[in-house]
């Protein structure tokens, strides 16, 4: 690439950090970019480059391929609902464990080592995730109750504490929040990190929220991204089967945004290289937008 086309991204990218300077955007982390070693240096690039031009980053991570490791080796088989890891004490433990003390703290010193200055937290330091117990309902005949499942240590958020993230923006450090919340009695919760992610962009007010994944973005019934979708529109797409699986909780963390005045909310590959800076900075984006 000569000169002249390099000037030429900069200046592309400058209306973009212009709009988005002093504003919050939320990012969930995870997927293959938290696996392969050149997208995670790749991602930790683009988040400092982002509070180094004035935006503040706010970093929710999974950790789901790691949990599913370490119960593996210690012979200890998940168990999903409906999507959700039904957890009880045992496996609450380790799910803690390894979000908390593995993944955050690698995230953290990898922002840390490259010339970022980072935080690492859990929903459970300063109560920062409030959470209540999340049951699964499940239809069971026009005439009879739905079935409650039970699925143990699972939470949905309740409040999300904003003075303790303000403050660490406000400091200027990039807050990494592992997805544990903390429910009534001190007892942690696992909680989606989706969800956790939809629900602090929406209290923060965000300006955007973007969710990474190992897909292009939310795909068709011809298997064709489908670049913008309204609100409006993502019951319908869930309730015709359009959409399935993981990306539920993943509209549904972006509905939870936009209905608290995030402007857009970004579903992307997390696969392709500097995806985050690719859907803020430049004119074509990645991926499917959802707005109002």
């Amino acid at each position: 690439m000569d000169s002249l086309s390099r000037a030429q991204i900069l200046i592309e990218a400058l209306p973009y950090i212009r709009e988005f300077a002093g504003k919050t955007v939320v990012i969930k982390y995870g997927g293959h970019a938290m696996v392969e070693p050149s997208l995670k240096e790749q991602f930790v690039l683009d988040i400092i480059l982002m509070k180094y031009v004035g935006i503040n980053p706010v970093v929710v991570h999974g950790g789901g391929p790691q949990i599913n490791h370490i119960m593996g080796k210690m012979g200890i088989h998940s168990r999903f609902v409906e999507g959700q890891r039904v957890t009880d004490d045992e496996t609450m433990n380790i799910v803690e464990m390894v979000l908390v003390g593995t993944v955050n703290k690698e995230i953290v010193g990898l922002i840390n080592r490259h010339g970022g200055r980072a935080v690492g937290l859990s929903g459970r330091d300063g109560d920062l995730i409030q959470a209540d117990p999340m049951k699964i309902y499940r239809y069971t005949g026009n005439e009879r109750p739905p079935e409650i499942i039970d699925i143990g240590r699972v939470g949905k958020v309740a409040k999300v504490n904003t003075r303790v993230l303000k403050a660490l923006e406000d400091s200027g450090f990039i807050p990494v929040i592992a997805p544990v919340g903390v429910g009534p009695e001190g007892q942690a919760y696992n909680i989606n990190a989706d969800l956790v992610a939809g629900a602090i962009a929406g209290e923060l007010v965000a300006k955007k929220l973007i969710l990474l994944t190992d897909v292009p973005g939310v795909m068709g019934t011809q298997d064709t991204l489908i670049p913008s979708i309204k609100t409006d529109d993502v019951k319908k797409l869930i309730e015709d089967g359009t959409v399935t699986g993981g990306m539920i909780p993943k509209l549904k963390a972006c509905l939870k945004a936009l209905s608290h005045r995030v402007d857009k909310a970004h579903i992307i590959d997390g696969r392709k290289e500097h995806a985050i800076l690719l859907e803020l900075l430049t004119d074509a984006g990645v991926g499917t937008e959802i707005v109002q």
